[in-house]
């Protein structure tokens, strides 16, 4: 229970710093120290105190029990956002036109604690913080994750209740500072006291201003414009053993695995079985992982609203511009984090607002998103050729090594192909496997085959033939050597007699796509020797991964080994 609401504080505290409760705040400074009632009242920070109570309730509600009320009633799925910028406009009219909020009130006047024209009533903040609580779309995050699947799926227990509300409190704390604020400053400053009235006309003007931002969804835009400054933290929180164990009992269990820094072997990728609808593939026809065989796919968990999500989106978009006709699909899946997400109007609007030109899947039903095992937004699932989940990365950041990794995959694939320079900033063209990051420059991707030695091949270039080499009398930095006896074509050199590699490089790790069946010894001064065992199609092994230094190391090749290229990490 206790490590319960300490996850769900600590998740709360995150999103509440965090860009994305940037509209709130001048609502919650306006609201919290300007009164809406007819007459002038001191602020207080009682008044605040109780609008944030409201806020707290009223998400806790509508992220537990929003999309099942509104699905079992029929309503559509933007009404409770509607409603909160409608009740937007009206505070903001109310404090501009005192007879509005004459209006506005008479409804309540009969409850409890209303005393719309004494001091002290707090019926009247709290309901107003009600309806605030319809207009807070929070950043996604593991927390928050899990307590919008619970609720979507109907899965509520009394370890969501405890979750959702702890974190809903988390949240809300940075907000109750700005409203807290906002009275006190209402109380004591003389220039307010006299001019009430215009203080208050002027917070609502900001209020009807920020309510027509919000039906264009401006606020969106500026906050994916700005940096996400709890990204680590976010990382850090879904990489925590801690908060998995408390998450695993809200979703189900994590992916069976993490983001690592390098490419491991994570099973076999799921299925996109009961998704809906399908967008940006002809016809709208669904695709599948078998029919994806020979790709390399990266799935991509995302939602419209989530501002993570939009600032991670131009990455992907990248990725995709740069390596579709290399061999790379990307499948977006669209699992909504809101009521209001599940529109398939709304989300092609989206895809259009985003320029998103791959296959995107709706998940409203988190059928794809339970196959996966995920619990974040965004999400990425990156997978082999075979069929195969090679990676996993949670959150925003990640980029240059998600790229290597994707490149890596890719020239595994199909190791011929040329494939375009990074895009995101990365200095090498595969992943790091092994050896931790590199400290320092790094070897350049060496191909081994006569259309793509030049620059490579201590020896100047490669031919197409049977060849018999021999080491030069000095190696030259990253280059590579040969000698003995090569069948030597356009896309790899295949060991005949007695065929030796030398590698000069500088990397953490070291890694070679092998084809055929045999054995490859590697000698590294400094090392022990280390013997691969090579069969199947063409992929990238592990050559070497013992930190960061210069290399030069010897590769004894057993006869039928083909070599297509040298990566580094």
């Amino acid at each position: 229970m206790l490590t319960m609401i300490l996850v769900g504080l600590a998740g709360g505290l995150v999103t509440g710093v965090s860009p994305c409760v940037l509209p709130m705040i001048p609502i919650i400074f306006v609201t919290g120290g300007a009164q809406t009632g007819t007459r002038e009242t001191s602020a207080s920070p009682g008044r605040a105190i109780a609008i944030i109570g409201g806020i707290v309730v009223s998400f806790s509600l509508i992220t537990l029990l929003g999309t099942l009320v509104l699905a079992a009633l029929g309503l559509p799925s933007g009404l409770l956002r509607w409603t909160g910028i409608v009740l937007l406009v009206l505070i903001g009219l109310g404090m501009l036109i005192p007879s509005v909020a004459h209006v506005l009130e008479r409804p309540f006047a009969r409850l409890p604690g209303w005393t719309p024209k004494g001091r002290g009533g707090r019926a009247a903040p709290f309901l107003l913080g009600l309806g605030l609580g319809t207009l807070y779309v929070p950043c996604a995050g593991p927390v928050l994750a899990a307590i919008s699947v619970a609720g979507a799926t109907g899965d509520i227990g009394w370890r969501t209740v405890v979750l959702t509300v702890s974190f809903a409190v988390g949240a809300a704390l940075p907000l109750a500072v700005f409203a807290v604020a906002g009275a006190s400053l209402a109380k004591r400053l003389a220039a307010y006291r006299r001019r009430q009235r215009t203080f208050r006309a002027v917070g609502g003007v900001i209020l009807i201003g920020l309510a027509v931002a919000l039906v264009f969804d401006a606020p969106a835009r500026l906050q994916a414009a700005i940096p996400s400054y709890t990204a680590s933290v976010d990382r850090a929180l879904s990489q925590s053993d801690a908060v998995n164990r408390a998450l695993g009992r809200q979703t189900g269990g994590a992916a069976a695995c993490t983001g690592g820094d390098g490419l491991a072997d994570c099973g076999s990728a799921a299925d996109f079985t009961g998704g809906g609808r399908w967008f940006n593939t002809p016809g709208g026809a669904p695709l599948t992982v078998a029919g994806l065989r020979g790709k390399v796919v990266l799935v991509d968990f995302w939602t419209y609203s989530c501002i993570n999500c939009l600032r991670d989106g131009p990455h992907v978009r990248q990725w995709w511009d740069a390596y579709r006709t290399s061999g790379l699909e990307i499948v977006g899946v669209h699992t909504p984090e809101f009521a209001f997400e599940k529109d398939s109007g709304n989300v092609a609007a989206a895809i259009g607002d985003e320029h998103i030109g791959y296959p995107v899947v709706q998940d409203n039903d988190y059928a794809i998103w339970n196959a996966y095992g995920n619990r974040y937004w965004p999400a990425k699932y990156l997978i082999d050729a075979h069929g195969t989940v090679r990676a996993v990365s949670y959150g925003e950041g990640g980029y240059e090594e998600m790229e290597q990794r994707i490149r890596t995959l890719l020239h595994e694939a199909s190791p011929e192909r040329a494939l375009p320079a990074p895009v995101s900033g990365a200095t090498v063209s595969a992943g790091d496997l092994g050896g931790g990051p590199a400290s320092g420059p790094i070897s350049p991707e060496m191909y081994v085959s006569a259309s793509r030695s030049e620059g490579s091949y201590a020896g100047g270039a490669l031919t197409v033939g049977r060849r018999t080499f021999s080491f030069g009398a000095d190696s030259k930095p990253s280059t590579y050597a040969l000698a003995g006896e090569f069948d030597v074509t356009d896309e790899s050199v295949r060991a005949v007699d007695a065929a030796r590699i030398r590698l000069d490089s500088t990397a953490s790790s070291v890694n070679a796509v092998l084809g055929g069946t045999g054995r490859a010894v590697v000698h590294t001064p400094g090392a022990p020797d280390r013997t691969i065992d090579v069969s199947g199609p063409p992929r990238l092994y592990n050559l070497a991964d013992d930190g960061y230094r210069h290399r030069d190391t010897t590769i004894d090749l057993s006869d039928g080994l083909e070599v297509y290229s040298f990566t580094f990490g």
